[in-house]
Order: C-alpha cells, then structure tokens, then sequence
C-alpha cells in the first residue's frame, strides 16, 4: 500500500514537473530515462563488449562533452587502460619465424599416436613406437611422450583406466541387470516395473508390476526369471543392481544358487548400471509418455507389447542395427513397396516393416 502510494505521488510529480508532452521538457524527461536504464544496464553487465566503431563514437563524442558528463559512458579509466595494453601487445607481436632442427610429427602421425594412446591405456611410449614402426612410420619416445602429456596423458600405467562404460562393455555378454521404474496412472496412482536386461544382446524381461513392491514379491519375481532362463539354456556370469532394500539376502541367493555372483553399484554411480537406466528412457518416449495407462493389468499389456516389439523387431543402434533377439539375416533385394508390409503395435503408435514374398 504504501509502495503504491509513493507511486502516485512521483507520478504526479513528474507530470506537473514535465508538462505537456509537446514540451522541450519532454526531452530532458527522456534523457533522464535513458540514463537510469544505463545504469541498470551497468549494474547487470560487468564488462560490455564494444566493437572498434563504437569505440570510435565514444572517444570522439567524449571530446565535445564537458567532463562531468563523462559519467553516462559505460567506458571507465580501467577500461581505457585495458585498451591501452592491448594496443602494446600488438605491437610487440611479431610474426613468427620458422625455426630450424628436427621437424615435428605430421599431423595424421601425431592423432595416431593418440588414439593408440587413449584406446590402449596400458601402453607406454616404447610400445606405442613399436607400433608405430610396425606400420613404417618413425616417432622418437621423447616426441610420443611429449605429444601425450601436452594433451594430458600421463605415463603409463599410471594413465587413466578404462572407465564404467568401457568396463562394463568388456564383459557385457555375462552380465544380467535388475531396476526398477515408476508409471503414474490415470488417476495418479503410482505402479512399479521391475525388469531385467541381458546387457550383452540388450534382451528386456519385464517381471512384474505393482503398487507396493517388498522384498517377497521381488524374490519371486527372481525365481520365475532364474527357471525361465534355466529353460533356455542361458547362463549368466554377474548379476548387476542397485541398493535398494527391496533386494535382500533371499534375492540375491537365488541367483548366487546357479553360480551367479551379484555386485551392487556403487554409491552415487548412476553410470554403472547405465544401460538398464537408459532403456528407461527408451521406454518412456517411445511408448508411455504418449499413452494415459488405466491401471495395472493395462499397464502390463502395454508393456507387454512393447517389450515383444523391442525384443525382435526394433532395431538397436548399439548392436550395429540389429535387433536384440534377431538373428543374422541374408540381404534381400528391395523390388518395390509392393514387398513392404506395414504392422501396427500398440494401436498405431508404432510401426514394423517386413518384406513379403
């Protein structure tokens, strides 16, 4: 109130003070206006940028303003000086001249060099020059190790290791991933997806959905997968999960019972489980953040659907584009469109293509 009251009272003030708009009062008004709103400005800017002509307007308006109107530039004495020194620097910048002795590494033999370093962590700048003079080109040690360390790549072994990804990607086919993600109906209730993720093919199998989850409906979840994957015939070397407290001892020994050692992520180490979290994402918008589920047994026939599709006919761009349970196929010539045969998932919203005979 009393904020809104000043208002009106400089309001006034300002209009009695100004008079008619057609007024030369008008101007001094403007002025006065276009200094507070630099002043605005040069509180929120710390250093403007200035080309050479706005230089060139300023210093020659500054001539023909008295000094104390010197205020209104944005230019001050530390900005003069900081002109000043960049003119003695290019002054005493010099063209550069070739200096003689050995010549360096050519540009193609230097990002060699530094992809075998980055690919190969654990070699050293001898074997890294074997290399080299395997493929009939020369380098000195002293040149690959001055290359490695002016790009920050230290000496090995002391070079940095692979990281979680490339760990991970090592000993992809023996590795089955759990998580867990969450779908919020219609009618904002929560539901909980747990699934699993061969990490070598990319394969999902969705175990289950519910609204509370424990530890009992998670270790039952483990045994169906544990005798469907027995039936199959497939092995598994390491099971990777989170620490979450609905995985407890019962869970693990399911799996620890057919020889599978189970490792828990590290603490705040998102990337370890990277591939389970990024089929999360894969999920949610390819499928449900176009979809309002209705409720659970919607939810699973959704999921359903879509893991079917995902499993056999989605191309995955981490496979070379394959998909996760195709096998290899022989190419086929491409006729006409005659051949292409359209299939809808999920009403519509996506679409496979096979060819016909």
């Amino acid at each position: 109130m009393a904020f809104a009251l000043l208002y009106l009272a400089l309001r006034r003030l300002v209009e009695w003070a100004v008079g008619p708009l057609e007024n030369d009062r008008s101007k001094d008004l403007e002025i006065l206006v276009l200094r507070h709103q630099l002043k605005v400005l040069s509180r929120q800017i710390a250093r403007p940028r200035l080309r050479r002509r706005d230089r060139l307007l300023l210093a020659a308006a500054s001539r023909a303003l008295l000094r104390g109107a010197w205020q209104t530039f944005l230019v001050s004495p530390s900005t003069l000086l900081r002109w000043h020194r960049e003119l003695v620097r290019r002054r005493w910048t010099f063209r550069r001249v070739a200096r003689g002795g050995r010549p360096g590494l050519q540009a193609e033999v230097a990002a060699l060099v530094l992809r075998l370093a980055r690919e190969n962590p654990r070699w050293g700048c001898r074997r890294i020059q074997g290399e080299l003079a395997k493929l009939n080109l020369r380098a000195s040690a002293s040149t690959i190790r001055t290359l490695l360390r002016r790009h920050g790549l230290g000496p090995a072994p002391r070079r940095q290791g692979p990281t979680w990804s490339e760990f991970i990607r090592a000993q992809a086919h023996g590795i089955l991933a759990f998580d867990f993600f969450t779908v919020d109906s219609l009618f904002l209730r929560t539901f909980y997806v747990l699934f699993a993720i061969e990490v070598g093919s990319r394969r999902i199998h969705i175990l289950g959905v519910a609204r509370n989850p424990n530890a009992a409906w998670v270790t039952q979840q483990a045994r169906n997968l544990s005798c469907d994957l027995a039936d199959e015939s497939r092995t598994f070397r390491f099971l990777l999960r989170d620490r979450d407290c609905k995985y407890t001892s019962s869970f693990d020994s399911v799996f620890t019972a057919e020889g599978i050692r189970v490792i828990r992520t590290p603490i705040q180490a998102p990337k370890v489980n990277a591939f389970a979290e990024r089929w999360v994402r894969t999920v949610r918008r390819e499928c449900l953040d176009w979809m309002i589920i209705a409720g659970r047994r919607h939810l699973e026939k959704v999921l359903a659907e879509y893991v079917d599709h995902y499993n056999a006919k989605r191309p995955h761009r981490g496979l070379g584009l394959r998909v996760p349970q195709g096998e290899g196929t022989q190419p086929v010539a491409f006729v006409s469109t005659a051949q292409l045969r359209r299939r809808d998932v999920l009403g519509g919203l996506i679409h496979e293509y096979d060819l016909v005979a």
